[in-house]
């Protein structure tokens, strides 16, 4: 990045570090750190959590997923990113069962009723994994804006972000991420309008063109849309993020929020993701999305750009953060409950995020993929437990686990070439095309268990 963008970023990331810091005031009591109820004791309101909401999840690498998705694949690329956002629609839903219609105060307390320990030790190992992958996968789009991997600027930009977002996180707890988001909300739902303007008025625009990037209709990019409504009903169960924000408010408030959530973050998400899409029409030989959009649009587009992604990084982080010590402390009671192990959970996953972007994987879908495909055991539980209210033999949702875990793992070894078995036994080349057929082995798997061990209608006390 030339010196005045460079210098610009970092002031940009000094002024965020300040306003965050200025906004947030130190949690006094768990009720605030790990529920997000405000100094009066207060719950968050509409607004609030739907801009939370929207924020976690418009976050660092979904925007350059969509973008680079768009990039290669055209709009079927978009619209399959854009597909994984009606979990707000699916998550709302699944939150108002649990809390509503069972009872739940958390979901590791439903899941330890259904399915005893195999169902809390499975269920928070997924989450715990899904967390760190968040603090990793949105650091690694940190570096990227300042500098070439391994790089001094790459590296220190990681370190400052990952400590600011921590810091005021530690600070504040759950309430800390609500404020700021809002606050993340405004600045970059104005960056990404700008951005898009940017692109309306650029002489190489032509919307037929976008709208017809992807004629193909066994292109990957209409195959990850299958994918991504395979996965949806289960994704959102497994994102701590969106379910912790469900049982923060009453009933109409949490419903209203997930619904406002899903249209404002699916308009955005497509928006950016056309912005990929319009890169792609105009790229040469093997250039990347940041540099052809650089070109088309110019230094200040790259600007706002790397300025969007880090204020996005930063809201996701502080979120997974006030997960990271509701899920420690709260939900597994790995500690006394007190704000100072929620502290020491906050840091122990930001080292486990760092040591993933200095030692860890580069594929940034990937990690939505794997943990996508890991969830798919939540889906049986989902349609037999959560919806059908039936009581299920815990051993089917470990036959359901095992089944999504090795679909997982098998995808990342194909995708990373590694092993080449699906596509030796299957004739399937691309990758989409073996996750796709992994999710659909292991839904099958899993629903096929929960069927044979059904032992009837739960009994209600």
């Amino acid at each position: 990045m030339p010196d005045a963008p460079f210098a610009l970023m970092t002031g940009a990331l000094v002024a965020l570090a300040v306003a965050s810091f200025m906004l947030v005031p130190r949690a006094r009591t768990p009720e605030g750190f790990f529920f997000g109820l405000s100094p009066a004791g207060v719950a968050p309101g509409v607004w609030t959590l739907t801009f939370s909401q929207v924020t976690t999840w418009i976050f660092a690498r979904s925007l350059l997923n969509a973008a680079i998705l768009g990039y290669f694949f055209g709009i079927a690329g978009v619209l399959a990113y854009t597909a994984y956002y009606l979990s707000f629609l699916t998550g709302g839903w699944i939150v108002d069962r649990l809390r509503f219609v069972h009872g739940a105060r958390n979901i590791q307390s439903f899941m330890h009723q259904r399915f005893g320990h195999i169902g809390t030790g499975s269920f928070n190992l997924l989450v715990g994994v899904r967390l760190v992958s968040e603090i990793f996968a949105n650091l690694l789009v940190v570096g990227i804006v300042f500098g070439a991997t391994g790089t001094l600027a790459y590296t220190v930009a990681i370190l400052a972000v990952a400590g600011v977002t921590l810091g005021y996180s530690m600070l504040g707890g759950l309430h800390a991420s609500l404020r700021t988001d809002v606050l993340q909300f405004g600045i970059l739902t104005v960056l990404l309008a700008l951005l898009f303007v940017m692109m309306l008025l650029a002489p190489e625009f032509v919307p037929g063109a976008i709208l017809t990037s992807s004629p193909d209709l066994v292109s990957p990019g209409w195959i990850l849309l299958v994918v991504a409504l395979v996965q949806v009903p289960s994704y959102p169960l497994h994102d701590p993020v969106m379910m912790d924000r469900g049982f923060l408010s009453d009933r109409v408030t949490t419903r209203r929020s997930f619904l406002h959530a899903f249209w404002i973050s699916a308009l955005l998400i497509l928006a950016f993701g056309l912005l990929g899409v319009f890169a792609g029409l105009h790229r040469t030989g093997g250039e990347e999305f940041l540099d052809t959009l650089t070109r088309l649009l110019g230094q200040p587009a790259a600007l706002l750009l790397g300025i969007a992604l880090v204020v996005s990084a930063a809201s996701t982080m502080d979120s997974a953060f006030a997960s990271t010590a509701k899920l420690a402390v709260i939900d597994m009671k790995l500690g006394r409950r007190s704000n100072a192990h929620g502290r020491a959970a906050m840091a122990l996953f930001a080292a486990a995020g760092l040591l993933m972007v200095f030692f860890g994987t580069r594929d940034l879908f990937a990690a939505v993929a794997v943990s996508g495909t890991a969830a798919m055991f939540l889906t049986p539980v989902i349609v037999w437990s959560i919806a059908l209210d039936r009581q299920v033999a815990p051993a089917a949702l470990g036959i359901a686990v095992v089944a999504s875990v090795l679909a997982a793992v098998l995808y990342f070894l194909e995708s990373s070439g590694h092993v080449g078995w699906v596509g030796a036994l299957t004739g399937v080349d691309h990758n989409y095309s073996k996750l796709l057929l992994l999710n659909l082995l292991a839904l099958a798997t899993g629903m096929t268990a929960f069927a044979v061990g059904d032992r009837g209608p739960t009994r209600k006390a």
